[in-house]
């Protein structure tokens, strides 16, 4: 079965870019998928700032990204780039730690201002990482994630349509490279 990492680089468990690691997630497991999540702000805030490769934390973290057949890269858009808690973890993945993974970026912003953060700010740093499969990902807007009276985050139709895409195509792509794999 393939294995999906998603890689949450939102510092706070509780935002609404949440519900879109939800929807995704949700996706991948009814296509049949594994999929681990890996929650930034959960690993030793020491490990990430001082670089501490050996540390069980980052190893793990680390260990599931390396068995992962693709990854998906979170991030709300601070200051026109990804979050400091997202590059620190970066910084903590081996040099080619992305080589011959499929990657999906998804983000958020405040406006479509941000748009080609992902463009600009995350795919040049995945491609050190050796990543040479990034797909166009998703850029969603705060406006299109909005708590109700609950407090449960409601995506709208469009987004989710976006989602539906964007993780179709990671599922597609992410099958025919386990069937590859598996041919003699």
């Amino acid at each position: 079965m393939p294995k999906i990492v998603v890689v949450n680089g939102t510092p706070s468990l509780v935002s609404r870019i949440n519900a879109v690691m939800d929807h995704a997630e949700s996706d991948l497991r009814s296509r049949g998928f594994e999929v681990e999540r890996i929650n930034i702000a959960e690993l030793p805030p020491e490990d990430l700032i001082h670089t501490r490769f050996e540390s069980e934390a980052i190893v793990k973290a680390n260990g599931l990204v390396a068995e992962a057949d693709a990854v998906i890269v979170v991030s709300p858009v601070y200051k026109a780039s990804y979050t400091g808690v997202l590059k620190t973890f970066l910084d903590l993945i081996p040099q080619k730690g992305l080589a011959g993974k499929i990657v999906l970026p998804l983000f958020m912003g405040g406006s479509l201002a941000h748009l080609l953060t992902i463009e600009y700010a995350l795919k040049p740093v995945l491609s050190v990482l050796g990543a040479r499969h990034i797909l166009g990902g998703v850029f969603a807007v705060d406006s299109q994630a909005v708590r109700n009276d609950q407090g449960i985050v409601e995506l709208a139709e469009e987004l989710k349509l976006r989602l539906d895409a964007a993780v179709g195509e990671l599922a597609e792509e992410t099958a025919l490279k386990a069937a590859r794999k598996a041919q003699p």
